[in-house]
């Protein structure tokens, strides 16, 4: 039977699926025998028509992905009882899964991929037994997988990753024996990887990454021998690589990175002549890096943050000793001396900031100073007790969504700031290893400096600089405060822009912060600015358009429009974030202020004054000084508040790098300064 098909035109059509579509059917009746019917790649908005239900009963194949739609999937769709794929990825359909979906028995393909999906995923689901590929990642699905998703045999593809799933993985999931790709990454699942997971026979690729697995890795795995890729960062495994994974001599790429994994790197890793990528970095796997194979070409990167590897020197690795008969603590004492010439202060800090578990009998866990780690002593659990008066309100300086944070005293006399993470919530786990993996490897004086972790199966905590002169957010806007000039507001302001150009141009790895607002940004005795808070920083790979997912979200009001919504974080996301604080600072107005309703935002306020009207939106302390009486400060309002709303531009491509930031607020510091020295030399002092 010859298929009628329905294309786009070559040009990229634009407007309402529906008028087009009413607009068609009024020109030409449906066909009854139309089969497919392709509307990809266009930039169509509203919504899919509920008589999309009325086309074709002999339709197989209906797709409309990457443009703008909106709204709900229409249930009508399952009156195309015939559809065997469905594709709708990439527009910005919201609501739930409807069950009538469900109901189609030859679905083939379904993919709902990238757009802004909630709810669970159906249980009736698993009724799709002819289903052979499913793509649902990129939403914000909530729950767990249905019990029963074993039932549908025919399952190759499967990608549910970058949702806001947080159940265990059920045991019917590993009779998927005809799987082929399994994607679960940037989720919140838990729990250990079921022996079971060996079942999934024809498996060539698995992404577990960025979830709340715990446990070892099951022995299992090493009955998949046909994996090419496997992924399991970013989790809480423990034990060692398991000795199965030398059957796995297919592997192309292997990330264990960021868990808790011990004992040694196995030799074989070295044989498998396919391997081109891998990765182990911070874990705790100690003893002599393999040759050969994959290790030949190995970079820093991916061993880094395990403190008792050894050998390899051009990789930065301290020799190994000979005596073999050296236990663990020996080993590490006997290479500290060594190691610490040019590596201990990382080194030690991150080996102590991924300790999962305390020794079976110790009663109390140590803390080393990294900043001081050879020749000091160590602080006990014990000394942070006391030092906080056993953590008593009283020391109380505030309170975060994962962790409090106590001003305590130590023994020496050093006052610290000492933030316990809240152990009852999953995420603060996340939020100690993210904020220990930042303040531990980043050098910059404008960010808040980790004096020590300290950390066991029930206490997590970073004790830090106390910071005596508060917030940025408390001393904008504290009743009784005189205010900020406007030299120290943009002085804080060119801070904060250069620890932020650090931590994405020039740290060596590319740190995003997330959560960038005034109340993070913290003051010493000497009122220096540093930026604080990395309890959902993220690391990102790639160019400056690159996008990551992030399952914490940031602060309502300070959040860019990408990640708010579809939780896709980047450089420019921290940009929108500077943007708005940028605004905030020199308006005075927090983004949350009560004006601010409906349509209007701080941005589209300070959008409608500008460039002629920007001084009646200037925070009223800044027109109180010297400097406004003479219209020194005039000129440079405009240079400010462009550079905000530049900065805060819903489209991530319009918004500036840190590092043109940095230039511009440097220009501006530098004009104003000449200004005020030509016109009253005394007010430059």
């Amino acid at each position: 039977m010859a298929r009628s098909l329905v294309r786009p035109p070559p040009a990229a059509c634009h407007g309402s699926v529906a008028a087009r579509y009413c607009a068609a059917r009024r020109a030409h009746p449906t066909p009854r025998e139309l089969q497919v019917i392709l509307l990809s790649n266009n930039s169509f908005i509203g919504g899919l028509p509920d008589h999309t239900g009325n086309l074709s009963t002999e339709l197989i194949w209906f797709a409309a992905d990457n443009n703008k739609l909106t709204g709900r999937i229409p249930s009508t769709l399952s009156n195309l009882s015939n559809l065997e794929r469905i594709d709708l990825s990439s527009n910005l359909f919201m609501g739930e899964i409807l069950e009538s979906v469900t109901a189609m028995q030859h679905l083939i393909l379904l993919d709902l991929s990238n757009n802004d999906l909630s709810g669970s995923i159906p249980t009736k689901m698993c009724m799709l037994r002819s289903l052979e590929r499913l793509y649902l990642q990129g939403n914000r699905f909530f729950g767990c997988i249905p019990k029963n998703i074993g039932n549908i045999s025919r399952l190759e593809y499967i990608s549910i990753s970058s949702n806001k799933l947080n159940s265990t993985i059920p045991a019917s999931f590993f009779h998927l024996d005809k799987l082929i790709a399994l994607d679960l990454s940037n989720n919140l699942f838990i729990g250990p990887l079921p022996n079971e997971i060996g079942g999934l026979k024809q498996v060539d690729s698995i992404d577990l990454s960025t979830n709340l697995f715990h446990g070892t890795i099951p022995e299992s795995f090493g009955q998949i021998i046909m994996l090419n890729f496997l992924n399991l960062s970013h989790n809480l495994f423990d034990g060692q690589i398991p000795d199965s994974f030398q059957k796995l001599t297919s592997l192309t790429c292997l990330d264990l990175s960021f868990n808790s994994i011990s004992g040694t790197i196995p030799m074989f890793l070295a044989n498998f002549t396919d391997l081109t990528a891998l990765n182990l970095s911070f874990n705790k796997l100690e003893g002599k890096i393999p040759e050969g194979g994959v290790f030949s070409s190995i970079m820093p990167k991916s061993l880094i943050g395990n403190a008792g590897l050894c050998g390899s020197p051009h990789l930065g690795f301290s020799p190994c000793l000979e005596n073999s008969h050296l236990n663990k603590r020996g080993l590490l004492i006997f290479l500290l001396p060594v190691v610490t010439v040019a590596f201990a202060s990382i080194l030690v800090c991150v080996y102590l900031m991924f300790r999962r578990k305390a020794k079976a009998g110790d009663d109390e866990t140590s803390v080393i100073d990294p900043a001081n780690a050879v020749g000091q002593r160590l602080f006990s659990y014990r000394e942070l007790i006391l030092a906080t008066d056993n953590f008593s309100d009283n020391n109380l300086l505030g309170t975060g969504s994962f962790a409090k944070v106590f001003k305590g005293k130590l023994s020496n006399g050093l006052v610290v700031a000492i933030k316990v993470l809240d152990m009852r919530l999953e995420q603060a786990i996340r939020s100690f290893d993210a904020e220990c993996h930042v303040l531990c490897m980043a050098r910059h004086r404008n960010l808040i400096r980790i004096l020590s972790t300290c950390s066991n199966l029930d206490f997590r905590a970073l004790v830090l600089h106390y910071m005596p002169n508060g917030s940025l957010d408390k001393l904008l806007h504290s009743q009784g405060t005189s205010g900020l000039g406007f030299v120290k507001r943009l002085e804080i302001m060119l801070d904060v822009s250069m620890a932020m150009e650090y931590l994405h141009h020039q740290h060596f790895q590319v740190v995003l912060h997330c959560d960038l607002k005034p109340s993070n940004v913290l003051f010493d005795n000497d009122m220096t600015t540093h930026v604080a808070d990395f309890g959902i920083a993220k690391l990102l790979l790639g160019d400056d358009s690159s996008m990551i997912t992030a399952s914490m979200p940031g602060t309502l009001g300070y959040m860019a429009p990408e990640y708010g919504s579809f939780g896709k974080a980047s450089r420019k996301s921290d940009v929108f974030s500077f943007g708005i604080m940028l605004l905030e600072v020199f308006t005075g107005k927090r983004p949350t202020d009560p004006m601010f309703i409906g349509d209007l935002s701080i941005r589209q306020w300070v959008y409608q004054a500008f460039p002629s009207q920007v001084v009646h939106v200037l925070d009223d302390k800044l027109l109180q000084g010297p400097s406004s009486a003479d219209c020194i400060l005039k000129p440079f309002l405009p240079r400010i508040f462009d550079l905000g709303l530049l900065c805060s531009s819903n489209a991530p491509h319009q918004r500036l790098s840190m590092s043109d930031v940095v230039v511009a607020l440097k220009k501006v510091k530098k004009d104003y300064t000449k200004s005020m020295s030509a016109t009253r030399p005394e007010a430059a002092q």
